[in-house]
């Protein structure tokens, strides 16, 4: 169920993407422009690699390419030329904006076909699932 779930988000996810007037962007892009939002201002190609568990190299040609589509703009540290940082143009922060809103409206259209009840037991299942998951993450990091 959880797969079917995490499925039926990603295409419903995928539709809105293709629907959205401008924002040519993939499903791994628009959660790499969320990772740069939510890094913020100390956003650099080493934490986006870190935060995304992806390789520095696959990193750099995603940017690289959100770069040209304009949604990034990349700049050399002054004090560290190997560290590039990374930060959302006007459109970067539109197509966030918009994605955020994306799951802001799921969120609410799930929680309406619930009751109080159903809603409660909700949360209590994904808080459970969330630290499930947050526990084999910090495992798998050697944090236990």
């Amino acid at each position: 169920m959880l797969t079917l779930a995490y499925r039926s988000v990603e295409e419903i996810e995928e539709d809105m993407l293709k629907s959205s007037q401008g924002l040519n962007l993939s499903i791994s892009e628009m959660h790499l422009l969320q990772a740069v939002e939510d890094t913020g201002s100390d956003c650099t190609i080493s934490s986006l690699s870190a935060n995304q568990r992806v390789s520095l190299p696959s990193v750099t040609a995603a940017v690289n390419k959100l770069a040209r589509k304009g949604y990034v703009e990349k700049e050399r540290s002054p004090q560290d030329g190997r560290v590039v940082h990374v930060t959302l143009t006007r459109a970067g922060q539109k197509a966030t904006t918009a994605h955020r809103y994306f799951h802001t409206r799921m969120v609410r259209s799930v929680s309406h076909a619930l009751n109080a009840e159903e809603q409660e037991a909700m949360l209590k299942g994904v808080r459970k699932l969330n630290q499930f998951f947050a526990d084999k993450l910090h495992r798998k990091e050697g944090k236990f």
